[in-house]
């Protein structure tokens, strides 16, 4: 053999061995994953819940050692979701939600993964801390605590009250026309708030006993929501928006949702409006964050700078404050027991990447005081106070090591439960993931995390990622959501592989401003976000390691739907694509009106949502496509696959397709959640690779 060919033979097998696969994505699939993080109002306790491949369990840890304890032993991959954890009042008890899906629709129906003969239920359960004894109280969900282990909780549109205790059986609390959909206990339990829902309004009533009337405050031909009790329990806020049902503007054109914010007086029952939002898109009413704090002022959330931002409105003039200044966004926004300081987390840093992280403030009420307690390239998300020394917990997270719990007294930080970790997590085999900016046709910045493993063959093929909800944001490190960290073990494990993966952050995403959270023309209105994603098929195809013939795209949800849009308007840039439960046929949006008042732009409307979905374009769409659908999906019908494999099997269109009976839009069961990320990378290597 000449030399020269001996030296070329060499290198080649050294590359090849230098990029061989060191990890499989069943270990890289599981990485820890912590929920549900709550504390104590008194003492300094704290529990979360932790999801260890499928086996998801209650953990414990109380000061000054915060050795965690394990108080549950569901040890089975049996897709049984822990909900709603929280400490009763005297911090003697921990009760949760055990079943249901409570990230999409139907949140309170059981999940059945394991496809038994007989249905598991949705319970509340209570833990009493003394004896770590776990008590089943009651089939239910949606509950909220009394100041003496009363358990307020709803079913069938109606109030029924428990006890943590145990010590007699559930009653409904009382009955009212309606359907009661909020329900909360007074600072001393002895009077209920609640929202009635009333179809073309909602009320705020106030249930003292048996033998009293039910008080209404301030009805109206409005809907009111979010009431809360300030400290003494004389006062009560609540957000009011309109009622009823407008004139038929046009439905293609962006318009104000108002909202404002009203104070009641508990003994009167009268209320007076306090705060209006500002008359702008920006000002429209977005589910904020709203609590009294100790000063007997509000605190809420508001868009209307064109970020997510805290403000505090006093009572007695009016006036709001601007709590948090800057071009980031504020989100899991939480109260200390005292509710003198507040404690949150943002996309903002000293660094530009830091917009695509998350980083915990704090912001102490009386002085207005703005700190941010942490920084560098970690995720630190769900923050929440322990006791009222300061001390507080949160998800913590990097780009390699997934998200533990992290405890901080002020000077130190301190990671529980590093061992659960398994001996096999891949952790310093994972990349580090590179925050990459491109342009759109119209303009528009998007941001991308670029998943590259170095080494490996001179053009290598390319992965465009759709996250789902759209308003999700990919970080540059593991999601504090679960769904996301499944995708995001995923784009390593494609790395791995030896792809180069571009995670699209498009237009409908939060964490980028109002303007690119809420763009004209998204989605069944035109769906201009899709430009961002095929600027990012075209971008990550013109760089130089990657080969631009061969570029697929996977998403879920509402990642699966554009991907469909890729794959049918685009086959010639996205050569393969995975599809999961993705919507697929926008066609009805719009309800067909009943009356002859109908908007004026409603057929132009119901153009544009047809042209927006992917069977809009079924002729044009050549590339190969995984179909992968659960039957008991929530978020998503299941009809939205099978009608588009009907339409396919229709034109001849080869395809294929997993079905998996009796899971949701979560993947509740670990196993399945490993089988549809390896069968997308299969597909995907088998198209772009083999």
């Amino acid at each position: 053999m000449k030399k020269t060919s001996l030296i070329i033979l060499l290198v080649s097998l050294f590359s090849g061995l230098a990029f061989s696969q060191s990890f499989t994505m069943e270990q890289v699939g599981k990485f820890s994953f912590p929920s549900e993080l709550t504390s104590s109002p008194t003492g300094e306790k704290i529990a979360w819940a932790m999801n260890e491949q499928g086996k998801r369990n209650i953990y414990f840890a109380e000061g000054p050692a915060f050795e965690p304890q394990k108080l549950t032993q569901f040890n089975k991959d049996d897709g049984q979701e822990i909900s709603s954890l929280q400490f009763t009042p005297d911090g003697e008890w921990l009760v949760f939600v055990r079943g249901g899906d409570h990230g999409g629709g139907n949140a309170s129906s059981t999940v059945n993964v394991q496809n038994l003969p007989k249905l598991p239920k949705v319970e509340i359960k209570a833990i009493n801390l003394a004896s770590g004894m776990v008590e089943d109280i009651v089939q239910g969900d949606d509950f909220s605590l009394g100041a003496h282990a009363e358990i307020l909780f709803l079913k069938n549109g109606q109030v029924w009250t428990a006890n943590a205790h145990n010590m007699e059986e559930p009653k409904q609390l009382f009955e009212v026309k309606g359907n009661v959909n909020y329900a909360q206990y007074s600072p001393d339990g002895n009077k209920v708030v609640f929202v009635s829902n009333r179809g073309s309004h909602s009320l705020i009533g106030i249930y003292q006993n048996d033998s009293t009337a039910i008080q209404w405050i301030s009805p109206s031909f409005h809907r009111d929501a979010l009431p809360i009790w300030s400290p003494n329990g004389e006062q009560i806020a609540f957000i009011r928006r309109q009622g009823g049902q407008g004139a038929e503007y046009p439905v293609l054109e962006p318009r104000h949702t108002p909202w404002e914010i009203w104070l009641a007086d508990v003994s009167k029952g009268t209320a007076k409006k306090l705060w209006k939002a500002p008359e702008t898109l920006r000002g429209s009413y977005s589910y904020p964050f709203f609590s009294f704090s100790a000063d007997g002022n509000l605190i809420f959330q508001s868009y209307e700078d064109g970020w997510q931002h805290l403000y505090s409105l006093e009572v007695t003039s009016g006036k709001t404050t601007l709590l948090t200044p800057g071009d980031y966004m504020v989100e899991q926004v939480k109260i200390s027991p005292d509710k003198s300081k507040l404690i949150f987390s943002a996309n903002n840093g000293p660094a530009p990447e830091d917009i695509d992280r998350r980083h915990i403030g704090t912001i102490d009420i009386a002085s207005k005081k703005l700190t941010w307690e942490t920084n560098g390239t970690g995720i630190e998300a769900y923050p929440v106070w322990i006791g009222n020394t300061g001390k507080k917990a949160y998800f913590s997270a990097t780009a390699q090591r997934p998200h533990l719990i992290a405890l901080n007294d002020g000077n130190n930080t301190k990671l529980l439960q590093e061992s659960i970790i398994p001996s096999d997590f891949p952790q310093t085999s994972l990349v580090v993931p590179k925050q990459v900016k491109f342009t759109a046709p119209d303009g528009t910045t998007v941001y991308g995390q670029l998943f590259e493993k170095e080494g490996g063959a001179a053009k290598k093929p390319g992965v465009i990622f759709a996250h789902g909800g759209p308003q999700r944001q990919m970080l540059l490190g593991w999601s504090y959501m679960d769904y996301y960290s499944n995708t995001y073990a995923l784009n390593q494990y494609l790395a791995e592989l030896g792809f180069v993966v571009l995670s699209v952050n498009y237009r409908l995403g939060i964490g980028y401003g109002f303007e690119f959270h809420r763009p004209a023309y998204g989605y069944y209105q035109g769906a201009v976000e899709y430009q961002d994603i095929k600027a990012g098929g075209e971008y990550l195809a013109a760089l130089p390691q990657v080969d631009g013939e061969k570029i697929g795209v996977y998403g879920g949800s509402y990642g699966g739907y554009l991907t469909a849009l890729a794959l049918a308007r685009d086959s010639e840039l996205f050569k393969v694509g995975v599809d999961i439960h993705g919507v697929h046929d926008l066609d009805g949006r719009y309800d067909l009106p009943e009356t002859y008042e109908v908007a004026p732009d409603l057929d132009k409307a119901k153009k544009i949502a047809w042209e927006s979905s992917p069977m809009a374009d079924l002729k044009t769409w050549t590339s190969p496509v995984l179909f992968i659908h659960a039957d008991d999906d929530r978020n998503v019908g299941v009809s939205q696959t099978a009608d588009m494999i009907r339409r396919f099997e229709e034109m001849g269109k080869p395809y294929e397709s997993i079905l998996i009976p009796g899971d949701t839009h979560h993947w509740m069961k670990w196993s399945n959640m490993i089988r549809v990320d390896q069968a997308t990378a299969d597909f995907l290597k088998k198209h772009l690779m083999d």
